[in-house]
Order: structure tokens, then C-alpha cells, then sequence
């Protein structure tokens, strides 16, 4: 694996992991997971409460930007968490779990734990296309014949993209 993942701040600070977590999650501030309110959340700060701990002046429920993922409720710190899921995504043929306890300097029942939470978050989950599961193959062509065998009335003058030949596009689920 490249050094590079080691070097980020992201995967190395528990706070930086934090605040690029709420980055990516809120780009356009905080959004609570209980009501769906975007406005009236306030940052609790203070040394009684946790780091990143926000209230909803809405239903009146406090929450953390790992409410609803796969890092909810657990002990393992975030930057750890983010660092197993880069480099399970960035490795080609997988990671196993005893690689990703060398690596982080966990225990090997947590790398299993992460890994597989991980692992269960990646599954194909169906989508629209897909409601039963399964995979899709999208495949496009141009379809028609050359355009000097055309009469001069059906020619297509200028069009570059497929000579004057129509579109086919397709989607097959397999």
C-alpha cells in the first residue's frame, strides 16, 4: 500500500477525521439524522460533552456525523475507521483482515469487526435498476448505414459524433 494514506491528517488525528467526515457528510452544514432539520442545530462544546456533538432545537435529540454509518456505536476511533476503509477501497484484489490489524495496530478481533462492517456497507444493495440484485451492463452503438450510400435528401451534413447513424443504447441486467 502507498505511504501516502499514512501522511494524511485524516487518518492520523481522531479530530481531523472527525471534521473531514462532517465534510463530506454535510457539505452544507450539519443535518440531523432523527428529523431531517437543517436549521436550529447548535454545536455542544464544553468539557461535558463529547467532541463533535451537536442538539437539534427541533426534536430536541443530540447527535454525532456517525449517526446512521457504518461507525456508529463504537470504540475504535474514527481515523482508524477511515484508514481500513481506505485501504480496503484503494486495494485491487482486497485486503484481509490480519493485514489491516498490521497495519492499523489493532487486535485482530477489531480488524475482523471493521473489515467486515465494511465489507456489509459495500454490498450491492439493489439500487433502482436493480431492485432484486444482480449486475447491470450498459453498452452503447451507432447504428446505420455509410453516409455515401445515403440518398442526398437523407444525408446528415456536419454531424461528426456518429456520421449521421442513430444512437442505440442498452442496459441488460444479467
Amino acid at each position: 500500500m502507498s505511504d501516502y494514506l499514512f501522511n494524511e491528517p485524516r487518518y492520523t488525528d481522531p479530530d481531523a477525521a472527525r471534521d473531514y467526515l462532517e465534510s463530506v457528510r454535510w457539505p452544507r452544514g450539519p443535518v440531523c439524522p432523527h428529523c431531517g432539520a437543517v436549521d436550529r442545530i447548535s454545536k455542544l462544546n464544553g468539557s461535558a460533552h463529547r467532541a463533535g456533538l451537536y442538539d437539534c432545537g427541533h426534536c430536541r435529540d443530540q447527535f454525532t456525523v456517525t449517526v446512521g454509518t457504518v461507525f456508529e456505536r463504537s470504540k475504535i476511533s474514527l481515523d482508524k475507521w477511515l484508514l481500513a476503509a481506505a485501504l480496503m477501497a484503494a486495494s485491487k484484489k482486497g485486503i484481509s483482515s490480519k493485514q489491516v490489524e498490521r497495519m492499523l495496530g489493532v487486535t485482530y478481533k477489531t480488524a475482523w469487526f471493521m473489515t467486515h462492517r465494511l465489507r456489509e456497507a459495500m454490498k450491492d444493495s439493489g439500487g433502482m435498476f436493480s431492485p432484486g440484485g444482480g449486475t447491470i451492463e450498459a453498452d452503447s452503438t451507432y447504428v446505420g448505414g455509410k453516409e455515401k450510400n445515403k440518398h442526398a435528401s437523407k444525408r446528415k451534413a456536419g454531424n461528426i459524433g456518429g456520421m449521421g447513424k442513430t444512437m442505440v443504447f442498452s442496459l441488460i441486467q444479467r
